[in-house]
């Protein structure tokens, strides 16, 4: 027997929370649009530029002493905290160097340390240059831009300019969240986290493409049912499908962001949100879009669609299958 953890013929109103779900949507956006304009985005080095030293002390040391420790010999602007346990210390060194000089520049901040401790080691050493890393910020947002860009031409292709537009408002809405949470936890944007965002991008595709391919197949069997009818329709058959894939994916992110390490942690982190964020906008975001684009006339192709009448027994098989 095949185990579901919902029942086949569910009928939940899902089109009845769109208003509730648009004003939560909306409140998420102005806390992101107010953490980037109070806090910014904290860019690794990937980004920001600069050098990186990761230093193992002899003993656990507080950071509060090491930053006290440094800023009194004269370091400024440091970005210092735990890598992954309380021995293993992180330094970022803002500012532009001339080549071969990150490994002396690490060695006087390790020789900085040894009033505080003793044995204090250097275990890796990092330099990107304020161009590399402007270089790396215009790619990263060049490359966002055109995958939005073909999700659009795709997905008006396979079905109607209106649910490409719905996708990627949806895509849109699941990428600046999920930036907006990274800006209020003041999170590192580094080279994996962009990885983490071009894969949320494919994820929430994914699933919104599911939803909709049903969606077209609905809307051509039922030719006198309401569009909002039509949607709540579509999202109860594939809700087994999507909570399913939902679960077994943040069963492997959870695993990956608890024991995965601290150098994944982040980009854990931002896939976890992200798949949250991403099914939920599948449901109350891109469907909504869809449905007000057609009451505005705006990409549909009419109320009805091309199918034949549809009647009880016909809706009732439609729901089993």
């Amino acid at each position: 027997m095949r185990f579901k953890l919902v029942p086949d013929q569910t009928n939940f109103d899902f089109m009845r929370l769109k208003w509730a779900c648009l004003v939560l949507s909306v409140l998420m956006f102005v806390g992101t649009f107010v953490s980037l304009f109070a806090q910014g985005l904290n860019y690794g080095i990937d980004f920001a530029g600069g050098t990186l030293v990761q230093l193992k002390t002899e003993k656990v040391v507080d950071i509060a002493d090491i930053r006290n420790s440094l800023k009194s010999q004269g370091w400024v602007g440091l970005v210092i905290q735990e890598y992954g346990a309380p021995d293993e210390i992180l330094i970022r060194i803002p500012g532009d160097l001339e080549k071969g000089q990150s490994a002396v520049m690490a060695e006087k901040v390790r020789s900085a340390l040894d009033g505080l401790t003793k044995g204090t080691t250097v275990r890796r050493v990092e330099y990107v240059g304020p161009q590399i890393g402007a270089e790396l910020k215009k790619r990263g947002l060049t490359a966002i831009l055109l995958s939005c860009l073909a999700i659009v031409i795709y997905v008006s292709l396979r079905f109607e300019f209106r649910f490409g537009v719905a996708a990627v408002v949806a895509l849109v809405h699941d990428v600046l969240l999920t930036v907006g949470v990274f800006s209020f936890l003041q999170k590192e944007i580094t080279m994996p986290v962009l990885a983490a965002v071009l894969t949320i991008i494919g994820y929430s595709l994914n699933d919104t493409i599911v939803v909709f391919d049903r969606v077209r197949e609905n809307m051509r069997r039922y030719k006198r049912k309401e569009l909002s009818d039509v949607l709540n329709l579509s999202v109860n058959e594939m809700l087994n499908r999507t909570i399913m894939m939902t679960l077994t994916t943040l069963v492997v992110l959870v695993a990956l962001f608890v024991w995965g390490g601290e150098v994944i942690h982040d980009f854990a982190f931002a896939l976890l949100f992200g798949v949250l964020v991403g099914t939920y906008s599948s449901t109350y975001i891109a469907a909504p879009v869809v449905l007000w684009m057609q009451r505005f006339n705006f990409g549909a192709e009419g109320k009805g669609t091309d199918g034949a009448d549809d009647t009880a027994a016909s809706d009732k098989s439609a729901l089993s299958a």
